[in-house]
């Protein structure tokens, strides 16, 4: 048996994305497997793309390059968005999509040339504060500041369908994103980990962003950390409405009112068919 995969990205936010339909999802070794950048194909996470239900176009379930499951990503469901469009699980401009973090609506692009996607909007839901819908283990999600290698740290925690810890930087091409990000992912306040955010203010609709994310590490992007870092810089009274977050990996849109959206490029790469006995462990 083989599996066909799709490679996409979304401002260099890399996915392999495979349809399950009505069948088992991806496992956590194949994931592993598969995202190792040395033996495997490569990518930030595994996507299952698997069979609506309840008026849901279909479902999404996202494992991480360790191979541990993400509720949510903003650039991986662009990415399904695509390989959707393809198959024919799209409804004209939209897509309705479940996932670990909610229920997502995407607005699609679709060239009428080739009938492909190009971009994709999506509504992510609210933002929230509230520590244990984050989850938090602290009495506010505001102003938490953590000490690390002599370098003081602060910002704001917040939910985007995962946890996302807010820090802001004078510089973020020197932040130590690398040396401190998986010590401050994984500081004891956040039960299930958090990826954390390095954010600086470039102007009332520009911010720049790097980020360290769960179960990853570096990605050139992330799409729900540029919706917490525009939610929790708009709070602070740094930005507007409507926010340019530039990522290593190009730049995503982040429009800021009851729910948030967030907009930006998708990438096919190319589709591969893999052995279907990887990830059955020995």
């Amino acid at each position: 048996m083989t599996l066909r995969m799709s490679k996409l990205h979304g401002t260099g936010n890399d996915f392999l994305v495979t349809v399950t339909g009505d069948g088992p999802t991806a496992t956590a070794e194949l994931a592993r497997e598969l995202c190792d950048r040395h033996r495997g194909i490569g990518a930030d996470g595994l996507i299952s793309l698997r069979a609506g239900v309840d008026g849901a176009d279909c479902t999404m379930e996202l494992r991480n390059a360790d191979g541990g499951i993400a509720e949510m990503s903003g650039n991986g469901i662009r990415c399904l968005a695509w390989v959707a469009v393809r198959e024919g699980f799209a409804r004209d401009d939209r897509l309705v999509v479940d996932t670990g973090g909610g229920r997502r609506v995407v607005d699609l692009v679709v060239d009428p040339a080739d009938g492909m996607l190009r971009s994709a909007t999506v509504d992510m839901g609210p933002v929230t504060f509230e520590p244990a819908e984050i989850p938090l283990d602290a009495p506010s999600a505001f102003d938490l500041v953590a000490t690390f290698h002599g370098v003081e740290y602060r910002g704001d925690a917040a939910g985007v369908g995962n946890p996302h810890w807010v820090l802001f930087v004078d510089d973020v091409d020197a932040a130590r994103v690398v040396q401190h990000g998986p010590r401050l992912g994984t500081d004891e306040r956040f039960p299930n980990g958090t990826n954390v955010e390095f954010v600086a203010v470039d102007g009332a609709e520009r911010l720049r962003m790097r980020v360290w994310e769960r179960g990853v590490g570096e990605t050139l992007s992330c799409g729900t950390g540029a919706c917490a870092a525009a939610a929790v810089a708009h709070r602070r009274g740094l930005v507007g409405e409507r926010v340019m977050v530039a990522v290593l990996g190009g730049e995503l849109v982040v429009g800021l009112g009851d729910t948030v959206t967030l907009g930006g490029p998708v990438v096919h790469a190319f589709d591969v068919e893999v052995d279907g006995s990887l990830g059955t462990g020995p």
